[in-house]
């Protein structure tokens, strides 16, 4: 009997392992605009980077809207696509997480075009969070010993993303 009961249990180890989904799966749907990543979302209020810009800078820390824009990206985590780095005008850059880690990006989008879907805020970063973005990011040991300081950031929640064609 005990070792039916071992069976089963290894049995069912093995079997569970097959059943997991992979986390690194990059969710997406073809379409005639491009590729979505995430949530398919209608293309009706589109803004530019500059009227999302204005948003940003009249917002506080904690506020948050829903918008959609039109903007390129910078960098794509590389380890697992699960964050990107975007412009916003005047050099700025914004963070964008992608909702409940529920799709991650492919990493060869820096310098395309791409647009976004979801919730834009401000927050403030703490020193840990901006040193383990920096680690993912690929960053020397020097650049991460730079960060000191918390920092004011404008941030994005990605419901979902479309890569145009």
């Amino acid at each position: 009997m005990k070792g039916f009961n071992i069976l089963l249990v290894f049995l069912f180890g093995f079997i569970s392992c097959f059943a997991q989904k992979d986390s690194n799966t990059i969710l997406s749907k073809e379409t005639d605009y491009g590729v979505y990543y995430g949530e398919e979302f209608a293309l009706d209020a589109v803004d530019q980077q500059k009227e999302v810009w204005q948003k940003y800078t009249s917002m506080s820390i904690s506020d948050s809207l829903n918008v959609q824009f039109k903007t390129k990206v910078k960098e794509v985590c590389k380890v697992k696509g699960c964050w990107m780095v975007v412009e916003l005008p005047e050099g700025e850059q914004a963070m964008v997480r992608f909702k409940d880690y529920g799709f991650f990006m492919p990493f060869d989008i820096p310098e395309r075009e791409v647009v976004l879907n979801g919730m834009a805020f401000v927050e403030e970063m703490s020193v840990e969070d901006q040193k383990h973005y920096a680690i993912d990011a690929g960053k020397s040991a020097d650049e991460i010993a730079k960060i000191v300081t918390p920092k004011r950031t404008f941030s994005f929640e990605a419901s979902g993303v479309l890569v145009p064609n």
